[in-house]
């Protein structure tokens, strides 16, 4: 048996081979274009091991050297701060330290989506993607109506379209604000297909999945948008050891410093999935706008913490409901 560490960029993988005993066999660096070199290299190895960091572009070489391999591993790049951290760094020296990790099985391992998690996250994070894009035209659009005095609330409204068209504006400005009409409508028809999409992707649903979106839709003022980015991102909840394991997930675990018999907490983390964070502190700021139990608790957290924290509190709550609602599979019921 032998152990391949592979460290993989955008253009070549650098492997280094060991054996069980460590010692390095190979070197051996190979273009990403070629696909076929890098299948015969691993082909002659006969019986191995290979471990690849969790970059942003590993999962077409997964599904290259998964028929091939006895065992890969997936390595979770921040727990590998042996290789981050150190002041003699090169391609080769991180293939050999992640070979050779691997050969004493001490690798930190990462999740791996499932392939309907992963198709679920590209159309997730593509309407996300969107709806920035679709609020920054606006934002630019208002912005040229600003300097006439012309912006308006309903100026997405067909009335309110119709009063930019008579407006008298420069040529230069007519021409930009056409410009800009034309990207809001072309991303909100792109939002519109990407909701369809995403709606049939839900009705092709496992029992697991639409269960799950069962739960979530019971709370109050949780959304498609939400259930969508929480059911993607979290994939099986159970595959967290607790609620906290997911608080530190999502990056709104606070932070803990502590010396010398004196401990002190910091801010969250905001480590994780980004747009999960994103996602709950949204879902927290409609739940404590309508519902009286919420508020009292935001307003409990705000005199003692000030707003921003307590709405990060109140989101880091909101996901702990949600972790314990998916465990038992009970729907929410708001307390009496």
């Amino acid at each position: 048996m032998c152990y391949v560490g592979i460290d993989l960029h955008k253009k070549s993988i650098t492997l280094c081979v060991v054996n069980q005993e460590r010692r390095v066999l190979t070197r051996k660096t190979l273009a990403c274009r070629e696909p076929d070199k890098i299948r015969a290299f691993f082909a002659q190895l006969g019986s191995f091991q290979a471990v690849v960091e969790a970059t942003a572009s590993y999962e077409w070489l997964w599904q290259l050297l998964e028929p091939l391999a006895d065992r890969l591993v997936l390595a979770h790049p921040k727990k590998l701060r042996i290789i981050a951290e150190s002041t003699c760094k090169s391609d080769k020296l991180d293939a050999q330290v992640l070979a050779q990790f691997l050969a004493l099985d001490m690798i930190p391992a990462a999740y791996r989506p499932t392939p309907r998690q992963r198709q679920h996250r590209v159309l997730v994070r593509q309407r996300v993607w969107l709806r920035r894009r679709t609020t920054g035209v606006k934002n630019k659009i208002r912005r040229v109506l600003a300097n006439y005095n012309a912006d308006r609330k309903d100026l997405f409204t067909e009335e309110g379209l119709a009063s930019v068209a008579a407006l008298p504006l420069l040529a230069c400005d007519r021409c930009v604000l056409e410009q800009l009409l034309a990207s809001w409508r072309h991303y909100e028809q792109q939002r519109a297909a990407l909701d369809k999409e995403l709606r049939a992707f839900a009705k092709k649903a496992p029992a697991a999945e639409k269960e799950a979106r069962a739960v979530l839709e019971s709370i109050p003022d949780v959304g498609p948008v939400t259930v969508d980015v929480v059911v993607s991102e979290l994939g099986d909840v159970r595959r967290f050891r607790s609620a906290k394991c997911v608080a530190a997930y999502a990056g709104l675990a606070p932070k803990r410093r502590e010396s010398a018999g004196r401990a002190k907490e910091l801010g969250i983390t905001k480590e994780g999935s980004a747009l999960l964070r994103w996602a709950l502190v949204e879902a927290a700021w409609r739940l404590v706008r309508h519902s009286r139990r919420w508020a009292t608790i935001f307003e409990g957290l705000s005199r003692r913490r000030g707003k921003k924290k307590a709405i990060v509190a109140v989101a880091r709550r909101l996901l702990g409901v949600m972790v314990a609602l998916l465990r038992t599979g009970q729907r929410y019921r708001a307390a009496a």
